[in-house]
């Protein structure tokens, strides 16, 4: 049984999501507060962390960012009601892996669970693989199992959704993918979320790794192609 913990302050949608979940087979561990949910994360082994951003004592940013300061990979979805593009990424870029608005129906995420949950299973598989998992494009050096990046062997530090947006575009490398498909590969669902998401983040590759567009190329209308 997998097993959950859920940091929210408002209590009945806290016991909204607790018996919707349990009725699905998980064990799910429900804190108020945000000091007692960051101890909870830090002290126990979880399947996944759901984190409200505005939270008593600590806000679910500050304990996203600590957590994957210490290195602690645990899945985080953040379950809120703040839903624009700057809170979205915001929350997102402190390192959480997937972020829902209030409300939702209890399908969106179930299905976004297993998504995460299918990707933690494929990284497992990598880890346990024999290849170096380094792939190189341009002076760009990308290496998959340990998620890091060089240029003209300088490391460049990526988010994690930084990195799986470059993942996916060297899978795919010299084809066109458009906005749509990018959200669903990355982000690990098909959901109706503005797809300038997907413009901001590919923004920051740029700044990061690619300033002069060379071979993040945009095709207006259309979407974007990693080229060489």
């Amino acid at each position: 049984m997998k097993k959950l913990l859920l940091v929210e302050d408002e209590p009945n949608f806290a016991r909204f999501v607790q018996l919707e979940l349990e009725y699905e087979g998980f064990h799910i561990t429900v804190c108020s507060d945000g000091r007692e949910g960051y101890k909870q994360a830090s002290e126990h082994k979880w399947d996944m962390i759901f984190l409200d951003i505005m939270l008593p004592g600590i806000s679910g940013i500050e304990i996203c960012r600590r957590l994957r300061s210490q290195h602690n990979k645990t899945p985080i979805i953040m379950l809120t009601a703040r839903d624009s593009v700057l809170d979205r990424v915001a929350g997102l870029d402190s390192g959480a892996d997937d972020y829902i608005a209030k409300p939702f129906a209890i399908e969106e995420l179930l299905a976004r669970m297993r998504a995460i949950f299918r990707r933690v299973e494929v990284d497992e598989a990598k880890g346990e693989s024999h290849d170096d998992g380094i792939t190189a494009i341009h002076d760009i050096t990308v290496n998959i199992l340990s998620r890091t990046v060089k240029k003209k062997g300088k490391r460049i530090e990526l988010t994690k959704r930084e990195f799986d947006l470059l993942i996916t575009l060297l899978q795919h490398r010299n084809e066109v993918m458009n906005r749509d498909r990018l959200l669903n590969e990355v982000w690990g669902y098909d959901a109706e979320i503005e797809t300038n998401v997907v413009d901001v983040y590919i923004r920051y590759l740029r700044q990061k790794l690619d300033p002069g567009q060379y071979f993040i190329q945009t095709i207006r209308g259309v979407g974007y192609m990693l080229k060489g």
